[in-house]
């Protein structure tokens, strides 16, 4: 997966899935933490982008979800 990603991209990947769980990030493979995702913002003009806040820490990443993300062998 590319370094950046567009929200067509994450549209795509998120429509895979069932649309009834929760969504969180998964931040820091050294620090494997799990984030609530928080308000999503759009920024117009030339630097355009849109911005997913964070909105709190949940715990600790589980070990399964690590492993898929290759950032540890379960």
């Amino acid at each position: 997966m590319p370094h950046q990603i567009t929200v067509r991209q994450l549209i795509r990947q998120l429509q895979a899935v069932d649309p009834d769980l929760p969504l969180y990030f998964a931040i820091n493979p050294d620090w494997p933490q799990v984030h609530r995702v928080g308000r999503v913002v759009e920024v117009s003009g030339p630097d355009g982008a849109v911005y997913l806040a964070e909105n709190g820490q949940e715990g600790v990443l589980p070990p399964a979800v690590r492993c898929q993300l290759d950032w540890a062998d379960v």
